[in-house]
């Protein structure tokens, strides 16, 4: 009978919760979450976004989407505006504060991160962090 670390698929989820776990630690005096991390990350590398884009590209249920976009302009680090091309329909931007907000926390991000892959050398960073992006290609486009 093989064991609970015999599967892969039980490991990656173990690190997925071991990895939430520490972003959501580093974050808390900040009020945000991991979730709302990934919506600032996300928003950081377009030019904005429809709610909807946001649930898709994420992973994350519509609902929830509404609720992390109202946190983030609470903070003032969002906001929504009238979409350029559908005036009907808003989309999400950051702002100069979220911007900086990820500035300020690029560092501890990349600690967590260091944390999570401390075992390993560089090039077996590399190596899992492409593996990742393979095995994770059709959630990611």
């Amino acid at each position: 009978m093989r064991g609970l670390h015999a599967d892969t698929g039980y490991l990656l989820y173990r690190l997925g919760l071991r990895s939430g776990q520490l972003f959501n630690t580093f974050l808390q005096e900040s009020g945000l979450r991991l979730r709302h991390y990934a919506v600032l990350r996300f928003l950081a590398t377009s030019e904005g976004a429809l709610q909807r884009e946001l649930s898709a590209r994420l992973g994350y249920d519509p609902s929830a989407i509404v609720g992390l976009v109202d946190d983030l302009e609470k903070q003032g680090f969002a906001e929504r505006r009238p979409a350029p091309d559908d005036r009907r329909s808003r989309i999400v931007v950051l702002t100069e504060s979220g911007r900086a907000f990820l500035r300020d926390t690029d560092e501890a991000g990349q600690r967590v991160t260091g944390e999570l892959v401390g075992p390993l050398d560089a090039a077996e960073r590399e190596s899992l962090h492409a593996l990742l992006l393979k095995i994770a290609a059709d959630g990611l486009n």
